[in-house]
């Protein structure tokens, strides 16, 4: 899966353009993930790999034991990609809070979107996670990381620590590493795989615990009691090879109900001490790892561009999109006639546009700062249905003053050339789906602030 950060020019940007950050299914995600291992980038890849341990207490989380111990609300954020979306170790540990501290009136933020990695994460912690006032952050992106570039998890991590700190010096956080087949091999070797040791840099620099729920997993393969990847048995023979052992994965990345009890598990192992260790108090801001982390990333409502003639704001409670989107965007627009068009400048280095991908979309032209427009798809191979996407408009840009000029283009792309030939025959059976050229646009992201309109 292409990283946010990836693109420096606008004319990058394009390249990476519709990268997949919403999926309602387990492929997609494995196939992004495949991807993502092709493309990965080498500035930090000689970066040492740490030792595997399961759980590196450091900090603990005393906060969130002080409130829970005293029968207080609690309220618990799940932050990270499909494998927390799941009804598995999310609900599963939430159920285990609930059971130990029934007085305490235990409650789950599910800030999980499948596909998405903390480059997004970093954008959207403020709106997703930190507006419902958390006490406990468990923060999942390893698997979603896989491909990143080193320097760009730790900008991300720290960027979303900082944020949680920031807005709440009380809020406790937990890494939470999970795995792949893809990771399997290193962590059999004893040491973490690489997104895993990066974001290590980060918690031991902020005395954040981690937990990595990988190492359970591998060592029963290792005994010959589970089998990482299998597809449901159909036959007596097929059964009979899998025998006794637990099928952890039927896709070699997400897990069934049992990887997930076993995910579980591994928590529940730690936690005791985790709630034990340290003294409640103000967790301290230590100066920043990288001095160009992404602290100051932010999505903010699409109303702060003025979006004026051609736009339509979607009421979440009567049209299908925008209610489905209605939790994770501040809003939902649409535009539908060609040359509409949205303006803004910002002080910063990076920005986009946070919105959606899906058949009945088009091509957004995009120019910054006066130069040539560039072309953007809002439709890729993947989209017979709509799915939260980020525009990218450019990053690494100078610390300065960007002009940011965006409009609906009016071509009329071949989407049956567009899409995946599997997905073609949706086209065939639903046409109607794939009509027009539209834009949905739902936040501006930014490395900075909003100056205001174009002068």
């Amino acid at each position: 899966m292409p990283r946010f950060a990836i693109a420096n020019t606008v004319a990058a940007a394009t390249a990476a353009a519709a990268a997949p950050l919403w999926r309602p299914g387990p492929w997609l995600g494995a196939l992004m993930l495949v991807m993502a291992g092709a493309l990965m980038l080498c500035a930090d890849d000689a970066a040492a790999l740490r030792e595997a341990v399961e759980c590196h207490p450091r900090a603990g989380l005393p906060n969130v034991a002080a409130k829970l111990n005293a029968g207080a609300p609690v309220r618990i954020a799940y932050f990270g990609g499909s494998i927390t979306a799941a009804n598995g170790w999310r609900v599963k540990t939430l159920a285990w809070f609930k059971e130990r501290f029934p007085k305490a009136g235990v409650s789950e933020i599910n800030a999980a979107i499948g596909g998405t990695g903390s480059d997004l994460g970093v954008y959207r912690v403020g709106y997703d996670v930190l507006r419902a006032k958390p006490d406990l952050v468990f923060v999942e992106f390893a698997v979603n990381d896989g491909g990143a570039d080193p320097r760009e998890i730790r900008r991300c991590m720290e960027g979303i620590v900082r944020q949680i700190w920031s807005a709440d010096p009380s809020t406790d956080i937990c890494f939470v590493y999970t795995l792949t087949g893809g990771m399997v091999k290193d962590l059999q070797e004893k040491h973490f795989p690489r997104a895993a040791s990066t974001m290590e840099a980060v918690a031991d620099h902020y005395g954040i615990p981690s937990i990595h729920l990988g190492l359970e997993v591998v060592a029963r393969i290792t005994a010959g009691t589970l089998v990482f990847q299998a597809a449901k048995p159909t036959t007596d023979a097929e059964r009979a090879a899998i025998g006794s052992r637990l099928v952890f994965s039927e896709d070699n990345t997400h897990p069934l109900d049992a990887g997930h009890q076993l995910y579980t598990e591994v928590i529940a192992r730690h936690l005791p001490a985790l709630l034990a260790g340290g003294t409640a108090a103000a967790h301290a801001l230590a100066p920043a790892l990288e001095a160009d982390n992404y602290q100051r990333a932010t999505i903010l409502p699409l109303e702060r561009a003025h979006p004026g003639v051609g736009w339509t704001k979607l009421d979440p409670a009567s049209d299908p999109v925008g209610k489905h989107f209605a939790e994770r965007l501040p809003g939902l627009y649409r535009a539908d006639a060609p040359g509409t068009k949205l303006s803004f400048r910002f002080k910063g280095t990076a920005a986009s546009i946070y919105d959606l991908v899906g058949p009945d979309c088009g091509e957004v032209m995009v120019a910054v700062d006066g130069g040539a427009p560039k072309p953007v798809r809002r439709i890729d191979s993947y989209c017979t249905y709509h799915r939260l996407a980020t525009l990218r408009i450019a990053s690494g840009l100078p610390d300065t003053e960007h002009r940011v000029d965006l409009e609906l283009d009016a071509v009329k792309l071949d989407k049956a050339a567009i899409l995946f030939p599997a997905n073609r025959p949706d086209l065939e059976k639903n046409p109607a789906k794939y009509q027009g050229s539209s834009w949905y646009a739902g936040g501006i992201m930014l490395l900075g602030e909003l100056t205001g309109p174009p002068q």
